[in-house]
């Protein structure tokens, strides 16, 4: 054991020594080469501007949102009555007060924002959720595409005894 430590430390001082000798080789790159490929990187995914959520919504469906949604079965539940989890249920959250479901321990941040889950909120906080909600106990980084977000705000909207109207 004695001998492997002498090796590794004696690897480590001849490393550190050589990089002293000898400096590392640094690439050579002009300007003209990083902007070109600063250019090219800039033009492999052109920026497609968001349609707007009333439009993703007329074109989502509820399967897409129950596919979808089964990241969220981990943490929630969305039946009538279905108990609360790591996060609150779901059933009927559409129009619903924010920290409203009973006998669920919600953040002060959700406590303190207040108001009403409508589409536009629902889908920011679909998207980046700590970003919508700085201190909210929701650890899921978001879903990223609209149209899944769409398909995931129907599906919750499906949970409803009298649905919100689509706007």
């Amino acid at each position: 054991m004695g001998g492997f430590i002498v090796v590794a430390w004696l690897l480590l001082v001849v490393d550190f020594v050589g990089d002293q000798l000898i400096p590392p080789i640094e690439p050579i790159v002009s300007k003209a080469s990083a902007e070109a490929v600063s250019a090219e990187k800039a033009t492999d995914k052109p920026a497609v501007p968001e349609q707007p959520l009333n439009v993703l919504l007329a074109s989502a469906n509820v399967d897409k949102g129950k596919k979808v949604a089964k990241k969220c079965v981990a943490c929630h539940s969305f039946e009538s009555g279905g108990k609360n989890k790591v996060g609150p249920n779901l059933h009927n959250i559409m129009g619903k007060n924010r920290a409203g479901a009973s006998g669920f321990s919600y953040s002060s941040a959700i406590k303190t924002m207040g108001g009403k889950w409508g589409f536009e909120d629902m889908n920011d906080f679909l998207k980046k959720p700590k970003k919508f909600m700085p201190g909210t106990k929701m650890s899921f980084s978001g879903l990223k595409k609209a149209g899944d977000r769409a398909a995931v705000i129907l599906y919750l909207r499906s949970f409803s005894d009298s649905p919100v109207t689509l706007p």
